[in-house]
């Protein structure tokens, strides 16, 4: 007699491990799927406003630098009306710190001057010059881009 009845199929070794494959191909390909889904419908960040109402005129004093941390800048005013600096480095990007002598790069050590020109490198650009004006209602806006 034997051991196993004979209406029960067996599986041969073979067979269990071209099964195995193929689900671990279909599995694969499920996952490859998804994965490409995810990185069709990814949605990046809202880019920041290029326009900024940066409120009355009377809050930025004559002879003060004022950051404006929303737009990475500095706004000077001087007895020749406004000047918006960028505060992202012209060298790799890093944001800059204001000095008591002007600007200061942390990450590769470039300087700058108060009116953003270059002090010394590893850049060899002065700070970006960004364009302020004053709106009819007496505010100041600044154009980032």
């Amino acid at each position: 007699m034997s051991a196993t009845p004979s209406n029960v199929k067996t599986l041969s070794r073979r067979k269990f491990l071209e099964w195995l494959g193929k689900l671990s191909l279909a599995g694969s390909a499920l996952f490859g799927l998804g994965a490409l889904g995810r990185f069709i419908s990814f949605e990046s960040e809202a880019s920041p406003p290029s326009e900024i109402d940066l409120g009355p005129e009377s809050d930025y004093p004559s002879g003060v630098m004022t950051p404006v941390p929303g737009a990475q800048a500095v706004i000077i005013h001087t007895g020749q009306g406004y000047k918006a600096l960028s505060l992202v480095c012209t060298h790799l990007g890093c944001t800059v710190k204001v000095t008591s002598d002007g600007f200061a790069c942390p990450c590769h050590g470039s300087r700058f001057l108060q009116d953003g020109s270059l002090r010394n490198g590893p850049s060899s650009h002065p700070l970006t010059t960004l364009r302020v004006e004053l709106n009819s209602e007496g505010h100041l806006i600044l154009y980032t881009q």
